[in-house]
């Protein structure tokens, strides 16, 4: 059981990147999916869910009208798709999988209710 994420990279303010989480040994669609990001000393923060099988979804305030989260079954993948990106979105971005109505709780609660974390991919938006 095993997530990856990547995706990541360089980027200018204003531009786009579309993060993947791809899913090993077992099948993802069955399960509610978030990303998360996390910043050199700062919590880990929910930036989007989407719910297994019924694949509802959810956004911070500070990824609404910005990011879209989907899911591709055949590629047993979930995706968050970033436009317009800003500084402010720099972090390292993470996928687990758990329920979505904890997604933008504090660490603890998060790190209770999530898991199969995939490794991080690093997200840098600068001119």
């Amino acid at each position: 059981v095993q997530l990856q994420a990547s995706g990541g990279g360089l980027v200018q303010p204003g531009g786009s990147l579309r993060l993947s989480c791809a899913a090993s040994g077992f099948t993802l669609e069955h399960y509610s999916l978030a990303w998360f990001r996390q910043v050199p000393g700062k919590e880990r923060e929910g930036v989007s869910c989407i719910l297994g099988y019924v694949n509802l979804t959810y956004y911070a305030d500070s990824a609404k009208g910005r990011f879209t989260i989907s899911r591709d079954k055949a590629k047993n993948a979930v995706y968050l798709q970033m436009n317009n990106l800003k500084p402010e979105d720099t972090a390292v971005y993470y996928c687990a999988t758990g329920d979505c109505q904890y997604y933008r709780k504090n660490t603890q609660t998060i790190d209770e209710n999530f898991g199969s974390w995939g490794q991080g991919t690093l997200v840098t938006v600068s001119s």
